[in-house]
């Protein structure tokens, strides 16, 4: 079933950031900051739609009545864009441009739904070589009752154009070479995904980067048709984890962390694979053991006396 468009209404936010960041493609007008990490920008947001949650955590596989009372941790992208938009403008490239290479997870105390969220952000680091300009950026959110409540930290790069031999520009590589699904990893939940997936994480997240669901716009930036979002690849592994590995206990997962490798490209049928260890574990998400992987990640247990 599609999502109804009635969620855009709830992404405000992540709305303003598109547009900021589309108009600051036109206008350069950053400066980057003298020293990194760069200075903290705050905001304090009202209570997430209950409404909003539930959809969403049906969209990634989840069940919204495991999270009763409390927000998904991956649900951070959705109240974090805007604020990790402007901090990553200070680096001064184009936003517009702007890939999702990684993305990491720390969850200290749980969100609690229907409170006032107080968010604070900041630049990490900026590192650039020949093809790419690396950019991460750090998202800090807490509550009335707890100052730190859940860090997620942002991995992107902006590719970077640069003469050929023939004098023209070339077209820089997308992502690192693929990773691979080991042979010896056991599949832990299965997803079919629709062709207009991009779109439907779209209006819960605020996220329209056209790439996701336009499909002439994603194949003019390099990719054969729309690809899903690396938030949305994420939240699903993340999902699947914490129902087929920790029982739906949503309060397992103290960190976790991922690499999104190459464009999962939709429509697609892809399996969710985990490796496990004493208290840790590997995930990937790909088409078969063996085969490539779209996101390879690890994830840590909570100790069981935090």
């Amino acid at each position: 079933m599609s999502i109804s468009s009635k969620y855009l209404l709830s992404q405000s936010s992540a709305l303003r950031a598109v547009g900021r960041a589309a108009v600051g493609s036109l206008v350069r007008t950053a400066q980057r900051p003298q020293s990194l990490p760069g200075p903290w920008l705050e905001q304090e947001l009202p209570p997430r739609n209950d409404e909003l949650v539930r959809a969403y955590v049906r969209h990634v596989g989840g069940d919204p009545a495991l999270y009763r009372g409390r927000l998904p941790p991956h649900f951070v992208p959705q109240w974090g864009f805007d604020l990790v938009g402007q901090v990553l403008a200070q680096a001064g490239y184009p936003l517009t441009r702007v890939i999702n290479a990684g993305f990491r997870l720390e969850s200290y105390e749980p969100l609690v739904s229907g409170e006032t969220l107080f968010v604070r952000a900041r630049l990490e680091s900026v590192e650039v070589d020949e093809r790419r300009a690396k950019l991460a950026a750090r998202l800090v959110t807490g509550t009335r009752h707890t100052s730190e409540a859940l860090v997620a930290e942002w991995r992107t790069y902006v590719p970077l154009a640069s003469a050929g031999k023939n004098g023209k520009a070339e077209k820089p590589k997308n992502g690192r070479l693929a990773a691979a699904v080991p042979v010896s990893a056991r599949e832990i939940a299965y997803f079919r995904l629709k062709k207009d997936a991009g779109l439907d994480f779209a209006k819960l997240t605020g996220d329209i980067n056209p790439i996701h669901w336009v499909p002439a716009l994603a194949r003019a930036a390099g990719f054969r048709s729309c690809i899903l979002h690396g938030f949305s690849t994420f939240a699903r592994a993340y999902e699947a984890v914490t129902r087929n590995v920790f029982s739906g206990d949503v309060n397992a997962i103290r960190t976790m962390e991922a690499r999104f490798t190459r464009p999962l490209v939709l429509p697609a049928a892809v399996g969710v694979y985990a490796v496990l260890g004493e208290g840790v574990g590997r995930v990937y998400v790909g088409d078969a053991p063996g085969a490539g992987a779209y996101l390879e990640g690890e994830f840590e247990r909570r100790n069981d006396h935090e």
